[in-house]
């Protein structure tokens, strides 16, 4: 034979709900704990943790008087808990209704001059033209850039300034080509030799 199921935490707690409400009394942990076993098949040992966790719940009250904790829960209260949770319930409700239209005011005042029409269709097909034309010219302008005054004038520019650097470091070359033969006596040819120099070296014109 199969051993009894004992009573789930949920069980426990609407059992001892219907106790409260039927006795109509005030009770000490230590009264609970004698009656909640034998009139509602809760252990001892779990009719603590039971009360404990209606208290927090607030559906059984609680008071502390000289030395002893009373606890007591009416019909009443059961009444008054469910209207409190209906109370808040419609709130969150109303709330939920006012932010759905608000949303709804936002999205039909976003969707505005957005209805799909012929004009709007044309309109759209008239831009993406425009976008492939302007990406096709940008390329031809690119490969024509080369011929562009501006662009010239600027080629220009910098080939002075590199054949300006190139016979700078030439004259430098020359320099230094002078020191070395008047230093150790070498012809110009062995320097150009050892140095790598090509013999037609000379300025840029």
């Amino acid at each position: 034979m199969s051993k009894k199921k004992g009573l789930s935490l949920e069980e426990k707690r609407s059992r001892a709900m219907d106790y409260f409400y039927e006795k109509k009394d005030f009770f000490q942990l230590k009264d609970l704990e004698k009656a909640l076993p034998k009139e509602k098949g809760i252990t001892p040992m779990s009719v603590k943790e039971v009360v404990t966790s209606l208290v927090d719940d607030c559906m059984v009250d609680s008071e502390k008087i000289g030395t002893s904790i009373y606890y007591w829960s009416f019909p009443s209260k059961a009444s008054q808990n469910r209207k409190r949770k209906i109370d808040d319930l419609e709130n969150k409700v109303r709330e939920l209704e006012a932010k759905k239209e608000k949303l709804s005011e936002s999205l039909q005042k976003s969707m505005e001059g957005k209805e799909e029409c012929e004009e709007r269709t044309e309109t759209i097909d008239e831009l993406n033209k425009k976008q492939a034309e302007k990406t096709r010219i940008e390329a031809e302008l690119e490969l024509f850039r080369e011929s562009d005054p501006e662009y010239l004038k600027v080629l220009e520019s910098q080939a002075a300034e590199a054949k300006e650097s190139a016979n700078r470091w030439t004259d430098n070359i020359f320099s230094i080509k002078s020191w070395v033969k008047n230093k150790f006596c070498f012809e110009e040819s062995i320097i150009d030799k050892q140095f790598g120099i090509p013999s037609d070296f000379d300025y840029l014109e």
